[in-house]
């Protein structure tokens, strides 16, 4: 279970620090970091044959390699 939530939050704060979650009017994120990592890891898987150097890139930076 560690590793699920890792391998989705790691993207998440990546995506945020390249594109910053927006703050709505109360001071809360519109998403979470974990929201924002799976929502782009599914992005991915669902249209693996045009993101396929996508899904490569995020590989290498899950397994750090």
């Amino acid at each position: 279970m560690h590793n699920a939530f890792c391998w989705v939050f790691l993207p998440g704060e990546w995506l945020h620090q390249l594109k910053p979650v927006t703050l709505k009017k109360h001071g809360r994120k519109a998403k979470s970091i974990f929201r924002y990592g799976l929502d782009y890891l599914r992005n991915i898987m669902l249209n693996l044959e045009q993101k396929m150097d996508e899904f490569l890139d995020a590989l290498e930076f899950l397994f750090c390699t």
